[in-house]
């Protein structure tokens, strides 16, 4: 049997009786002031079944596990580059700001892997941060890391039965020619790692991808993508594709660059939890960079 280090005894348990919201039950039956509650509850120091929880009025039934944090334990991480979203004993889902890889390439390269396993050791958890998928140093969004090796191999060899709407947003060149559709075809990545695409095989992967625009001005479209495969580059190629470029994309895109940065966000991912089969759904919102070109 698996040990694994317990970081939430430095919690009061509860056991709901009676059905009303959160915060409600929160005021009759814990102790404390009102915005100390709610300080609790938003800074993430509430669980339900085990689960974080910020919503005031998330709906409480009867035998539901209430534990609530007695010190403000999260505050041990802090990271301009990393937020911490959701945490258990077998994994996290972060958001990954612009400018930091997932994992490390080369010396002293910033990282969110190192960032997470400074922060596991800070907390005198027994775990290291294992890498499931990936993101571009200059996309940013949500991820998830395992934090043992049996779970990341379940998310690994598991990926697209656990995982079942991963979406991104990015701000495109352009006004779209059509205001939903999907690009399919094959991916490969030449000598000098440029991927590229071809509507027959080619020996690469075959990639797909969902989009919808969700706004646009007479220069630029915010598009929604919806992945059914995660290959790399995909987004970026098949935006180019369609001739409409990533904005910021040095790579693929054609110089238009309104907000100095790569302008792709993964901001839904859902799943079901490798141990537990619960569907995890996380959001966050647009940038509001992104929204201020509309």
């Amino acid at each position: 049997m698996r040990y694994y280090h317990n970081q939430f005894n430095d919690y009061d348990h509860y056991t709901v009786r009676q059905a009303m919201p959160l915060l409600e039950w929160m005021l009759a039956n814990v102790k404390g002031s009102r915005s100390k509650l709610k300080a609790t509850l938003h800074g993430r120091g509430v669980r339900v079944n085990d689960r974080y929880v910020t919503q005031f009025d998330y709906p409480l039934t009867p035998g539901m596990r209430v534990s609530i944090s007695k010190s403000k334990r999260n505050d041990s991480f802090k990271s301009r580059y990393v937020k911490l979203v959701y945490e258990d004993q077998y994994l996290v889902v972060i958001e990954k700001n612009v400018g930091i890889l997932s994992m490390a390439a080369g010396h002293s390269s910033l990282n969110v892997k190192s960032v997470l396993d400074d922060y596991f050791q800070r907390t005198r958890q027994t775990c290291r941060a294992h890498v499931v998928h990936r993101l571009d140093r200059d996309t940013s969004g949500l991820m998830i890391y395992a934090k043992d090796m049996q779970t990341e191999q379940m998310l690994e060899h598991n990926w697209h039965d656990i995982v079942y709407d991963r979406r991104y947003v990015g701000v495109v060149s352009g006004v779209m020619d059509k205001p939903e559709g999907t690009v399919a075809n094959w991916l490969k990545d030449n000598k000098a790692y440029i991927t590229y695409s071809s509507p027959v095989d080619n020996g690469g992967k075959y990639a797909v991808t969902h989009f919808k625009e969700l706004a646009h001005s007479d220069a630029y479209s915010l598009v929604e993508y919806r992945l059914e495969t995660g290959r790399k580059n995909q987004i970026r190629v098949h935006s180019a594709d369609m001739g409409h470029p990533i904005c910021g994309d040095v790579k693929y895109g054609n110089g238009d660059d309104p907000l100095h940065r790569l302008c792709l966000h993964a901001y839904r991912l859902c799943f079901y939890h490798p141990l537990t089969r619960e569907r995890m759904e996380f959001e966050t919102p647009v940038p509001t960079s992104f929204r201020s070109l509309f």
